[in-house]
C-alpha cells in the first residue's frame, strides 16, 4: 500500500468519525433541551437590598438573560431576567416603589424609595413582562443561566434581532 491510499484511508476514516461525532453530539444537545424545556417550573423569590420590595415568580429553570448595554443597565450592571406577569406576584413593597422614566419614556424603572435598588421594572421591549434583575434573586435558587448581550445602545435594531 501507497503512502498516498495510507493517507486518503486516514482521512476517510477521520471524516467518518467526525461525522458520527456531529450526530451523536446533535442528538445529545436536541435531548439536553428537550429535557430542559419538559421541566417543570421553580419558584423563585428577591427583593431589594432592604427588603421593602419582595416579589416571586416562577419560570423554567434554564433562563436566557440579556445583558444589556444601554445607559442605565451598562452603569446599573443590571442583567435581565424577562417573565410575563402572570408569572411574576409582588409580595410587599407596593408602597415602596419609586418610579423613573426617560428616553421615550415607554419603560418604567421602579426603585425602591429605601435603599435605591431596582429589583424589577417595566422594560419597553417586552410589554408583556416585567424584567428581574437577576442580581435581585435570592440565593439558592437553581436557576441554570445563559447570558446573552443585547445591544441597547441600538435598541431598535436590538429589538428587531431579539424577535427572531
Amino acid at each position: 500500500m501507497t503512502i498516498t491510499k495510507i493517507i486518503i484511508i486516514t482521512l476517510l476514516f477521520a471524516a467518518g468519525f467526525n461525522l458520527l461525532l456531529y450526530g451523536y453530539m446533535k442528538r445529545r444537545i436536541a435531548a439536553a433541551k428537550a429535557l430542559a424545556n419538559a421541566a417543570p417550573p421553580v419558584e423563585v423569590e428577591g427583593g431589594c437590598h432592604c427588603g421593602a420590595v419582595r416579589f416571586r415568580f416562577s419560570c423554567k429553570p434554564h433562563v436566557t438573560l440579556l445583558d444589556c448595554n444601554c445607559s442605565i443597565c451598562n452603569k446599573a450592571g443590571y442583567l435581565h431576567l424577562i417573565i410575563p406577569h402572570i408569572d411574576f406576584v409582588l409580595l410587599s413593597g407596593q408602597d415602596a416603589l419609586n418610579s423613573y422614566r426617560f428616553g421615550s419614556g415607554a419603560a418604567e424603572h421602579l426603585f425602591c424609595k429605601t435603599c435605591g435598588i431596582k429589583s424589577f421594572y417595566q422594560p419597553r421591549s417586552h410589554p408583556d413582562c416585567w424584567s428581574v434583575n437577576w442580581r435581585c434573586l435570592d440565593a439558592g435558587h437553581d436557576l441554570v443561566e445563559i447570558i446573552q448581550p443585547f445591544d441597547g445602545q441600538n435598541w431598535d435594531a436590538a429589538k428587531t434581532a431579539l424577535a427572531h
